[in-house]
């Protein structure tokens, strides 16, 4: 029997980890101890013990367990597991339906199951790493529970080294700074710290190792250390929490999201779009070289790959951190945006049209049209530019910071320009 089997927990106490649901007057001890069965969705990591979970729900209450994985399973399944539940039923039994990677169930399949909770047949227990609130239909989420699962800290890996180890091989050694270096492998996931004190303990046998070290430790395993998840919430956790220190000019804080996303594995060209990203939303026009270099590193990197073109990325990223700050460009597209999609579809005024025809010419397109070139300091002072009856709306405010210090200067020299020449505050 595997290690992780062993070492299942057979009651709520033997459960490593999670004590703000079920320590004592906590959400699930509650659930467990009043008797009454209830649907929930279980959201957490990898390897923080859902299916355990689930398994000793289905123990507590003597409910028959139908465990389902939404990768491999479909429609068909579902009718099979209804068809168990309601000979169960039949029996004086009550059924748990536990669903593994419930959000990687379409809507219809989502929906196949629905009925059969809302009548009371099957009490459906599903298991996510994903937000359910994305990925799971509301009809269903309004009818569950969520409980929120939290990777094991380092003390809880700890407990659960000892446990493994013990139930392992007792007799094999391991140094404090393998064990050090076991529990930074697994990342927070029981799951795989369990896997790999068997994997350990493998090696170790057939390489006649005793005690283990740290050096051995790496040499026996495969380094593929940390957790990360390229399509879940530790993806766009570690993601945000990047792009949240480049805009609060935290250079080391900024690098050391960067180079955690580049160890987990992520994508360096995803990390390269959200610098560019960056560098419009937080920068824009107070350093216009932001962007410039991101683009540049972008470059770098598709020229010369990991991991040497990883070190553009990073200086960008330092660059970016360190940079003067505005929002005001992406401030004022947005509001542009949403002033758009509230007004109505206005003409362009006739001397803002084009006349490349004597017939366009007849009709008056460009009529009045001030070339602003041929205008002292090479502005129309008062002219408009927005469709009649748009307000002449400042939806721009450059800031007092960086290269935007200076546009500010220019536009409020250009306004006043334009009060002297009689432009009213309506287009």
């Amino acid at each position: 029997m595997p290690l992780a089997e062993r070492l299942r927990p057979a009651t709520l106490d033997d459960v490593v980890g999670q004590a703000h649901l079920l320590g004592e007057g906590k959400p699930l001890r509650l659930a467990f101890a009043s008797g009454r069965l209830h649907s929930m969705i279980l959201w957490g990591p990898p390897g923080v013990g859902k299916t355990t979970l689930a398994r000793l729900m289905a123990e507590a209450f003597e409910a028959d367990f139908i465990a389902l994985s939404a990768v491999f399973s479909g429609v068909k399944d579902i009718r099979e597991a209804v068809q168990k539940a309601q000979v169960a039923r039949d029996l004086g039994r009550h059924t748990i339906l536990f669903v593994d990677e419930v959000h990687r169930f379409n809507k219809a399949q989502q929906d196949a199951f629905l009925p059969f909770v809302e009548q009371g047949l099957l009490t459906f227990i599903g298991a996510t790493t994903e937000n359910p609130s994305f990925e799971v239909n509301a009809a269903l989420l309004s009818r569950a529970a969520v409980y929120v699962l939290k990777s094991l800290d380092e003390g809880e890996q700890m407990v659960l080294f000892e446990r493994a180890r013990h139930t392992a091989d007792a007799a094999l050694a391991i140094e404090d700074a393998a064990r050090d270096r076991l529990i930074g492998f697994a990342d927070g996931d029981g799951r795989r710290l369990i896997g790999l004190v068997e994997q350990l303990e493998i090696a170790a046998q057939t390489a006649a190792v005793n005690p283990v070290t740290a050096e051995f430790v790496d040499q026996a395993l495969s380094r593929n250390l940390r957790r990360f998840d390229k399509g879940g919430d530790a993806f766009y956790d570690q993601i945000s929490a990047m792009h949240k220190s480049v805009r609060g000019s935290d250079p080391d804080a900024a690098l050391y999201w960067l180079c955690r996303m580049l160890d987990g594995g992520a994508d360096p060209r995803y990390i390269g779009r959200r610098l560019v990203r960056m560098a419009s939303e937080d920068i824009g026009l107070a350093d216009p070289r932001a962007l410039e270099m991101t683009l540049q590193a972008c470059a770098a990197y598709e020229r010369l790959g990991s991991p040497e073109g990883e070190l553009m990325l990073a200086q960008a990223t330092v660059f970016l951190a360190c940079a003067a700050k505005s929002n005001a460009v992406y401030t004022a597209y947005k509001a542009v945006r949403r002033f758009i999609a509230e007004d109505g579809s206005r003409p362009v005024p006739m001397h803002l049209r084009n006349a490349p025809t004597k017939l366009m010419k007849s009709m008056g397109h460009g009529d009045g049209y001030r070339y602003a070139h041929d205008e002292a300091d090479g502005y129309a002072a008062g002219e408009h530019y927005l469709p009649d009856g748009v307000n002449a709306q400042p939806w721009y405010q450059p800031t007092d910071r960086g290269m935007e210090a200076r546009i500010r200067e220019k536009l409020d020299r250009l306004r006043t320009l334009d009060r002297g020449a009689g432009k009213s505050e309506r287009g």
